[in-house]
């Protein structure tokens, strides 16, 4: 941890407005904002845009290196750290590791235990070999028949601090196009078309019987123990009242209109993917984060399976017109703190941890602008 440092000659995109000036820092917090001609300082930003270091509270990417194709099982030590310098190398400082718990499929992640995966995690940040501050975000799978018994190893963990219930029975929420679910399941995950319909015919049954029970026990220790909850492909209405009634705080990449509608009315948050925003929709066939943005109902953005998209689809929607680059900047950092329950950082502002991101625009051949990571600091150490 830095014990005082200026950064200089630099854009700061505070929380309503951008300032030109310089910033110091001074025992890894935000010690002053100094607007207006910058003095000589110890790291000079050349101009160069500094934000808050991004917070990102959905990414699948862990899995990603845990499992690069299916069946197929990395080792957790070196698919952390390539997970970790990709998420920082993408301007975030902080993470929450998007963990899945509950399937039928031994063969898969989420059908397998992560009891030594979450004790590598805890070895690494002790000796202070990760870049980011890591966080876990459980994935509950509700219809799933063993999915309390796979979150054994994240009960009374001390990194656990968000919990998302999940439904993907095909022919509802993400999944109500069930070809759409088919390809995605035939195609990612490798199961042929014989496999697909067992599971959509036995999907019924497990969901009838197993995710009420398994919401309510879920729902109760987060209440217990003072954990963030969001709800998961919220399609209707009443998925979202059903959510807020049990107290989730956020309503990731809600499907329709009228349910991210119903979530700002009932004071949840919309998270939205990066990679909808700039593959201009979604895969799944549902909402696209860009219509809910122009209708002002876009709080959080997450890079979802694709890091580089946290940065890159905040400043689209800048391009696009669809926010002001510091209403772009609050969706990739305060709001998604706020929501999780991290009230120490997220913005430029004197008090907070100095995690901060140097970004410069770049103009692609084709005329259209992309941000350029040059810079990122956790508590005033450079990390990037």
């Amino acid at each position: 941890m830095s014990a005082g440092m200026v950064f200089s000659n630099a854009r700061m995109v505070l929380p309503s407005e951008v300032v030109s000036g310089s910033l110091s820092v001074v025992g890894g917090r935000i010690d002053a904002i100094h607007g207006g001609p910058s003095a000589e300082g110890t790291i000079d930003l050349d101009g160069d845009y500094l934000l808050p270091g991004l917070v990102e509270i959905h990414t699948d990417n862990f899995e990603r290196h845990l499992m690069p194709r299916p069946k197929v099982h990395w080792n957790p030590l070196p698919a952390l750290l390539a997970h970790d310098a990709e998420v920082a190398a993408a301007g975030i400082t902080t993470v929450f590791d998007a963990l899945g718990v509950g399937e039928a499929d031994p063969e898969s992640l989420r059908g397998s235990t992560w009891g030594s995966t979450l004790s590598m995690l805890d070895a690494c940040a002790a000796q202070d070999v990760l870049r980011a501050d890591h966080h876990l975000h459980v994935r509950c799978e509700l219809p799933a028949p063993n999915t309390i018994e796979l979150f054994e190893p994240f009960r009374g963990h001390a990194r656990v601090s968000l919990i998302s219930l999940m439904d993907h029975t095909p022919g509802q929420r993400q999944w109500e196009n069930i070809e759409l679910a088919r390809v995605y399941y035939t195609g990612k995950k490798g199961w042929s078309d014989s496999k697909f319909e067992l599971r959509v015919a036995e999907s019924g049954r497990l969901q009838t019987e197993y995710a009420q029970p398994h919401r309510r026990h879920f729902v109760d220790y987060c209440r217990t123990h003072g954990i963030a909850l969001a709800s998961h492909d919220d399609t209707t209405v009443a998925h979202v009242e059903q959510a807020h009634a049990e107290g989730a705080s956020m309503s990731e990449f809600p499907t329709t209109m009228a349910a991210a509608r119903a979530a700002r009315a009932h004071g949840l948050a919309n998270v939205m993917g990066g990679p909808n925003v700039m593959r201009g929709g979604s895969h799944s066939g549902n909402v696209a984060a860009a219509d809910l943005a122009r209708d002002g109902l876009l709080d959080i953005l997450s890079s979802d399976y694709v890091p580089s998209s946290l940065l890159g689809a905040a400043m689209r929607l800048v391009d696009d017109g669809l926010a002001t680059l510091p209403q772009a900047v609050t969706m990739v950092t305060r709001t998604p703190a706020r929501a999780a329950r991290l009230h120490d950082r997220g913005a430029l502002a004197p008090g907070l941890r100095a995690d901060l991101v140097q970004v410069r625009m770049c103009t692609l051949s084709d005329g259209a602008r992309h941000p350029l990571v040059r810079g990122v600091w956790r508590e005033g150490r450079r990390v990037i």
